[in-house]
């Protein structure tokens, strides 16, 4: 079951887990979210990892305010009532990973060559444990071998300096990156001369951000946790809530208790949008006591989401004559523009065409309608399912339009609430890590830093991958991640990191993309998120952003790894001061004392003042959001309604609409293992998701061996061959499986022309027996 890019001379094996000892399973899951299955796999996880005692105490710390950590996997918010297990499995999963006690030392370097090592599993990779010094690729033995820091620095520094032109750099950040060391390496970049800081959200949430920019003029959501607490209807959009953010079952149960509407909108009925059992409510746990978390589900087509959207605002606009409520019309008047053209085009969209595109029933769409117009109040909330599309961009606004039409914004228990994948990726947004920085961000960059920052946009994640291969981009430096298995069009990816004069990456255990390097290589190993981060001014705080845009501190608790482990900030100054060995940035000054960092941030970053006391403030502080205010920064200083018309996303006869997601056991493209609890999977990841008549109209049976083949814009096609089929509950014409090993289907040139995401969550393949 090997995957391959018939359009590439180089086939991969994307990433996999642990080889399975068993046959592959399913048997559909009907239980509740959490509860004892999640305690069960916790418990395995602690004994296999043989971290009984520290184990137990990191979760008792893990999300706590006073000398706590913030938990290194999803962005949920901490809970408000200080709860002392605001934990969950796959939380625990992640910081038991960390805290591995294996370790990745120069001695399984020397036992083990970089092409032998292409041929492992990334779980066998990740597997071996912390890296715990600096290694150099040596390419006379294709071994990697030991560098001393100072060494390590110099080659980076040459290099960097070496270059004909800055922007053939770029600095890619994964979201684990703390909000200090975030604002250090945007500095360096800038200093250096170039706007490439490719960066995670350029894969999951850009589309959000336009989006949100161009309708209320700012890039975040501006509901919080408060407005979940408060709110009269969730409308959950594209989320797998709990794998990907568990601590939001928590969220729902409370919700459903007080008598609020959940709706979720998903292809697939996730466990997460039937019934939990949240661990830490010890009697529920006792008694077996499981608490529904939704009102209603409605299974739309892959990328039906804007059609349902459009629906349910046509049903209020076509009932507001009769009924005033329906609308909130001084809201509308006072602080929106452009609402009779968007009404001219909900009144233009057929009902015929709504339920074609939405793959809904006009009955289910006024069903959800009705939600929303009984709510007094409602938060929508949306991931990935809805963003890594062509229409992105599109169905965001859409959204803000149906939030608009009610008045749904700048008032408890109601607004947008996109939910971030991972821990800190909005920090780094908001920190500075943007390919297309605002000129009010520069203009305060360049007095307070006394740099001169440029001022053209740099590249982001696609078009670093297509310079890379072209040759214009020559030096890549990762601050965390996996940006082999995260990035599309895994070939073409590898064929690009390959290509460079120096790859760098910055990581705390072994990965792929450690194995498909440049010509010159560099891993430097760096504190995990659990570790204390000891400085000449003492023990060290990093502060996070979460998806709520609070901002809180972070403390490790464990002893490092390794006594060579060096923080992020350490790393970041060390190779901006060999680049930069005439900067009058006082980067080791920095490093000294984290407050000091966040003096400077707070002069820079537009609600960051005071920083360094508010962020001491019990939770943190929340970064002010303008649209919350009613103040619009917008060209017109109103909300703006969107009127883009509705697209196409009826697969052509013969294919199907795919869409790519992670399994339960799995974070990013960390793989713990060949499971999915929840979608009833053992033993298996090589696998497609399929409606049962459309493996019928294809002679397919479950675990049926079958190819997989994308078709590009540009007519190339790739495909993975050999997977096995798994009859699932999913609207007729779609049809789902795992990232990474799926990633190989979507071209580099398949990204949104709105947002320039990988359009990860709707490709156009053929499903065929394997021959």
């Amino acid at each position: 079951m090997n995957a391959s890019d018939d359009a590439q001379q180089d086939p991969v094996e994307p990433g996999i887990g642990a080889a399975p000892e068993q046959p592959p399973q399913f048997s559909p899951y009907h239980h509740p979210a959490a509860g004892w299955g999640a305690a069960a796999s916790v418990t395995k996880v602690l004994v296999g990892e043989r971290e009984l005692l520290d184990g137990p105490r990191a979760i008792l710390r893990m999300n706590h305010e006073n000398g706590g950590f913030d938990c290194p996997g999803c962005a949920w918010p901490d809970d408000l009532k200080g709860l002392h297990l605001d934990i969950c499995e796959n939380g625990i999963k992640h910081v038991t990973w960390e805290m591995t006690r294996k370790r990745v030392d120069r001695a399984f370097f020397a036992a083990h060559t970089v092409t032998e090592l292409m041929e492992w599993s990334d779980f066998a990779l990740e597997d071996q444990g912390r890296l715990t010094e600096p290694m150099v690729y040596d390419a006379a033995t294709d071994h990697y071998v030991p560098i001393s820091w100072p060494d390590a620095f110099a080659l980076v520094g040459r290099t960097l300096r070496e270059l004909d032109d800055p922007n053939q750099a770029a600095y890619y950040t994964s979201g684990r990156l703390g909000n200090e060391a975030t604002f250090l390496y945007q500095l360096m970049a800038r200093e250096l001369g170039t706007n490439n800081l490719p960066d995670c959200s350029n894969m999951c949430h850009e589309a959000s951000g336009r989006a949100l920019t161009a309708s209320i003029g700012t890039g975040k959501g501006t509901a919080d946790l408060k407005d979940w607490e408060a709110t009269d209807a969730l409308f959950i959009m594209g989320v797998n809530a709990a794998s990907n953010a568990p601590r939001m079952l928590t969220a729902l149960a409370e919700a459903y208790r007080r008598g609020a509407q959940i709706v979720h909108v998903n292809p697939l009925v996730e466990a997460a949008a039937t019934r939990t059992i949240v661990p830490h409510e010890l009697v529920d746990m006792a008694l077996f006591k499981a608490t529904r978390t939704s009102t209603l589900n409605l299974q739309v087509r892959i990328g039906g989401d804007m059609a349902l959207l459009r629906g349910m605002a046509k049903a209020l606009l076509e009932q507001a004559p009769a009924d005033p409520k329906a609308l909130d019309l001084q809201f509308i008047e006072r602080h929106t523009t452009g609402f009779e053209k968007y009404r001219a085009v909900c009144e233009a969209d057929s009902w015929e065409e709504i339920e074609r595109q939405s793959g809904l029933s006009r009955r289910d769409i006024l069903r959800a309608a009705r939600v929303y117009r009984e709510a007094d109040r409602s938060i929508i909330s949306w991931c990935l399912g809805v963003t890594q599309h062509e229409h992105g961009v599109d169905t965001v606004r859409e959204i803000v339009n149906l939030l608009l039409l009610r008045g749904n914004l700048g008032r408890e228990g109601a607004g947008p609430s996109p939910v971030r994948g991972h821990s800190n990726v909005q920090g780094n947004r908001s920190c500075g890590i943007d390919h297309r920085p605002g000129a009010a961000f520069l203009d305060r960059l360049a007095e307070v830093c006394r740099i001169d920052p440029p001022r053209e946009h740099g590249k982001d994640t696609v078009n670093t991958i297509k310079a890379m291969h072209d040759g214009s981009i020559k030096v890549f430096i990762g601050m965390g991640g996996n940006f082999a298995l995260a990035a599309p069009d895994t070939p073409y990816t590898y064929a690009g990191l390959r290509s460079c004069e120096l790859t760098v990456h910055v990581s705390t255990k072994l990965n792929r993309s450690h194995i498909v390097h440049g010509r010159q290589a560099l891993i430097l190993p760096c504190l995990g998120r659990t570790e204390k981060d000891q400085q000449r001014g003492g023990l060290q705080n990093t502060s996070v952003e979460d998806s709520m845009s609070m901002v809180h501190l972070s403390r490790g608790m464990k002893r490092p790894g390794s006594p060579q482990l060096l923080s992020e900030p350490a790393i970041i100054a060390g190779m901006a001061r060999a680049a930069l060995p005439d900067s009058a940035t006082p980067w080791e000054w920095y490093v000294e004392d984290y407050d000091r960092i966040r003096d400077t941030m707070a002069e820079v970053l537009d609600g960051f003042e005071d920083f360094n006391r508010r962020v001491r403030l019990p939770l943190g502080f929340r970064i002010r959001q303008p649209a919350r205010e009613l103040v619009f920064l917008t060209p017109s200083g109103r909300a703006e309604f969107s009127c883009a018309p509705l697209p196409d996303v009826v697969p052509a006869p013969g294919t199907l609409a795919l869409g790519t997601m992670r399994s339960h056991d799995q974070w990013n493209t960390t793989i713990y293992s060949d499971n999915d609890r929840y979608r009833g999977i053992k033993n298996l990841r090589t696998l497609v998701f399929l409606n049962r008549e459309d493996m019928r109209e294809r002679g397919i049976g479950e675990f049926d061996p079958v190819d997989v083949t994308s078709t590009a814009r540009d007519g190339s096609t790739r495909s993975l061959h050999g997977y096995l089929a798994v009859p699932y509950d999913i609207p007729r014409g779609c049809a789902a499986g795992y990232m990474p090993e799926m990633n190989v289907l979507c071209a580099i040139g398949d990204y949104s022309t709105q947002s320039d995401q990988p359009i990860m969550k709707h490709l156009k393949v053929t499903v065929e027996r394997a021959g």
